[in-house]
């Protein structure tokens, strides 16, 4: 059984999907603008909800940070850059293989 955990590397602007302590998947996105940053720390994913509408694209797994979330994006282009609230956006197929993979439970650990 793997024992997966997230690294969010604000600085590459990647989300690393390790078992372990080994990389298996690497996705690119996009996070918050220098006004609205992505808190730094760990986290856990507590929920998950798929169609959540709006900008959230076609999955939002919640963290057990208030009002911040790993989620797809109704804005493709805004991959890479700082644009968001906070928020981690992904593409939505990046989301939704990534949710397919990790439990609720999950720890995600944000840094600079």
């Amino acid at each position: 059984m793997p024992n997966y955990r997230i690294i969010v590397d604000l600085s590459d602007r990647t989300l690393y999907l390790l078992d372990g302590n080994v990389v298996t998947r690497s996705y690119p996105v996009g996070i918050g603008k220098m006004l609205t940053r992505t808190p730094t720390g760990d986290y856990r994913i507590i929920n998950k909800q798929e169609n959540p509408g709006g900008p959230f694209g076609v999955l939002w797994m919640g963290l057990s940070k208030p009002h911040y979330g790993i989620h797809g994006t109704n804005d493709p282009s805004s991959i890479g850059r700082m644009v968001s609230h906070g928020c981690i956006r992904m593409y939505n197929e990046d989301v939704l293989e990534l949710s397919s993979l990790v439990p609720i439970g999950t720890r995600v650990t944000i840094r600079a």
